[in-house]
């Protein structure tokens, strides 16, 4: 979670990096967000942030997240929104999750190789 964390500090949007790493794993212990099919929706509501941040990370030996169908993950796209405002990251979650049902998608993610091309495949 350090690296995602990382990634979403890089932004400028993330005001404290403890306390959105906080609110993260804190979700996190309640229930893995290891979906299915090698992905992951880590996420956490803080006021470290005003508006959704998302970041992605990729891994091709994947990680054990405990995910519903048990497989290893090897996507993972962490949000985090504001405790003031809620939707952004629920209607984010829904369209990420229509586009990671492609298959083909997934491993177009996989083998790229760079941000750039993941940031392509994601938005068109």
């Amino acid at each position: 979670m350090n690296a995602l964390i990382d990634i979403a500090m890089a932004t400028g949007k993330v005001r404290d990096r403890e306390v959105a790493l906080q609110s993260v794993l804190t979700r996190e212990a309640g229930t893995s967000t290891g979906i299915q099919n090698g992905i992951a929706l880590p996420h956490g509501k803080s006021d470290a942030v005003d508006d959704l941040v998302a970041c992605v990370g990729i891994t091709k030996e994947g990680i054990e997240f405990d995910a519903l169908d048990g497989e290893r993950c090897r996507i993972f796209i962490m949000t985090l929104s504001s405790i003031h405002r809620t939707g952004p990251h629920v209607r984010f979650f829904a369209d990420v999750s229509r586009l990671l049902s492609d298959k083909v998608k997934r491993d177009a993610i996989l083998s790229a190789q760079t941000p750039d091309e993941v940031l392509g495949i994601l938005t068109a």
